[in-house]
């Protein structure tokens, strides 16, 4: 390995991942299981071998899982298959021309090809007293330690931002004892990625579990003298805080990408095989602007599935193996004993067909467009969801009435 400031100038192939996420962790895997046998390096910000994030906000905020469960692989993994993991390292430029890489710490790394998972972080944003002790953004496996440090049974937590991280917050905060309330600026939660009946059926759901909920609500201030006291609205509403949670969305690390001379537009553009124009620089994951012939249209998505698939695209591209990206796209969330699976993409949908009972907490929103299905939020209706997937990719088109009727199996409407 090199180091002050020297070039590595070892004979070996080396192919370097750059960032240490859900998707890295699965290009380290997928460059050996496709027969790489030259030296793989993994940088990453944080102090931990790849993780999981999803269950940031779910499970390991609440508990009910222990950090060894985060864990992609177990750390152990990555010595056992010669991978070497570079961690608490920033990656501070990307040389093309030199074809090298410079580390925070000096270092600089040479490479044959390289792999952008760098992924997305949290949207900032500038209000006054957004820095003041008790205020937390959730990304990392830090900030969740910090805002279970602070939660002691009882106290008040604002969360601004009514989205799936807020409202999985919400419900994890709930089942540790906390007074929670919700402040969305929408006019209805999670709006940007679900129908008017689901964000009705979720705004319910987290009033019978004692959750306060306010939308359209525009948060001006946060406020306290040592610590966080209190979040003020533009309305002149005032909600006492002993901890608030911001979750206003992510945004693309794509600045190293650009800084290099590669293409950017919300995200590093590639080509279906995780290709960018420089024929030894790949990208996966979050921080990608991609190609999806199912939707006809270029995405960046912000996904576990979107990782690991993107990550396996590109690990096998960078070994010669060209198999194109083009799956339909899936998300989850889990909020007390209901589980959202959404499949497809639901903007521009001109109809919505519901097929089960929202009271029974068990149904499904079908999303179409000109009578083509496009996408489906399931609450707790795994048949929906799972044929869904099939019928979207399909560019199916099945009669609402079809749909909705509960007597119909769903597997018939693919047959």
């Amino acid at each position: 390995m090199a180091s002050g400031g020297q070039t590595d100038t070892e004979t070996q192939e080396t192919y370097v991942v750059i960032g240490a996420g859900h998707g890295a962790g699965q290009a380290a895997v997928t460059l050996r299981a496709k027969g790489f046998q030259g030296r793989i390096i993994l940088i990453g910000e944080e102090s931990y071998a790849p993780y999981q994030r999803p269950a940031l906000s779910k499970a390991f905020l609440s508990g009910d899982l222990a950090l060894e469960r985060l864990y992609f692989k177990p750390p152990e993994y990555y010595a056992k298959n010669d991978i070497d993991l570079i961690l608490d390292t920033v990656v501070t430029r990307l040389d093309r021309e030199k074809k090298t890489i410079a580390l925070s710490d000096g270092r600089v790394i040479g490479y044959d090809k390289a792999l952008l998972a760098t992924g997305s972080r949290v949207r900032k944003i500038p209000l006054p007293g957004v820095d003041l002790p008790g205020v937390f953004y959730l990304r990392t496996i830090a900030d969740v330690e910090g805002i279970r440090a602070s939660c002691a049974k009882g106290a008040k937590i604002v969360i601004v931002g009514g989205g799936y991280i807020g409202l999985e917050v919400a419900a994890s905060t709930r089942k540790l004892g906390l007074d929670v309330t919700v402040l969305e600026t929408e006019s209805r939660v999670m709006a940007r990625a679900v129908g008017k009946p689901v964000s009705d059926f979720f705004e319910a759901l987290h009033a019978e579990e004692g959750v306060t909920i306010k939308t359209g609500q525009a948060v001006k201030a946060l406020e306290g003298k040592s610590k966080l006291e209190r979040v003020v609205c533009a309305d002149g509403s005032v909600w006492q805080a002993d901890i608030a949670v911001i979750g206003v969305g992510i945004v693309p690390n794509q600045e190293l990408a650009e800084e290099a001379g590669l293409p950017v537009d919300n995200g590093i553009v590639v080509d279906a095989a995780c290709r960018t124009t420089d024929p030894s620089v790949f990208a996966a994951g979050d921080c990608t602007n991609h190609p999806n012939d199912i939707f006809e249209r270029r995405l960046r998505l912000e996904s576990v599935h979107n990782a690991l698939e993107q990550a396996k695209t590109a690990a096998a591209a960078m070994c010669g193996i060209v198999n194109d990206y083009n799956q339909v796209p899936w998300f989850w969330s889990d909020q007390y004993n209901v589980k959202l699976q959404i499949a497809g993409l639901s903007q521009g949908y001109d109809q919505i067909v519901l097929r089960g009972d929202p009271s029974q907490r068990k149904f499904a929103a079908f999303y179409l467009k000109q009578g083509m299905l496009i996408a489906v939020d399931a609450i707790n209706a795994v048949p929906e969801y799972m044929a869904s997937r099939k019928l979207i990719a399909a560019h199916a088109r099945i009669a609402p009435e079809r749909l909705a009727d509960m007597s119909i199996p769903m597997k018939s409407m693919i047959e």
